[in-house]
């Protein structure tokens, strides 16, 4: 049974919609995806025969490429949210797991890159866990 995911922004402009099964689910620990993110890693989803539909907010999605390499992202013009990115050269469709709203039961199938790993990115299942703030940050 094909699979349909719904994703959107932070500030709620841009609103897609996904139908198709994700191939692939990559945490990117290479230094561009560590910027992007601004974070350990992105998380991306692949897909070779999922159709991304725009619903709403088509035209806030930006477009950049790092010159010279096959690193680019989308994003929103508004927020700066990660949005689906299509690489058509390549007939992949690239979908960042944050962006959705709908539930993703998909486990992640590994790391990638991981020679690029931030030096702080360590033994992380260790660090205290707080359900929320940390007491004196609320």
């Amino acid at each position: 049974m094909t699979q349909s995911h719904t994703g959107s922004c932070l500030c709620g402009t841009i609103r897609f919609q996904v139908d198709g099964d994700f191939d692939l689910f990559y945490m990117c620990h290479c230094r561009r995806c560590r910027k992007n993110s601004g974070s350990a890693h992105g998380a991306n989803l692949f897909s070779r025969s999922a159709q991304l539909t725009w619903l709403s907010g088509e035209d806030a999605v930006q477009h950049y490429a790092v010159p010279q390499t096959r690193h680019a992202r989308c994003f929103c013009r508004h927020c700066g949210s990660a949005m689906p990115l299509a690489v058509k050269s390549a007939g992949i469709l690239v979908v960042p797991a944050g962006s959705l709203d709908s539930p993703l039961t998909q486990v992640p199938d590994g790391h990638v890159f991981v020679a690029d790993k931030a030096e702080w990115d360590q033994n992380l299942e260790q660090c205290r866990r707080f359900e929320r703030f940390p007491p004196g940050y609320e």
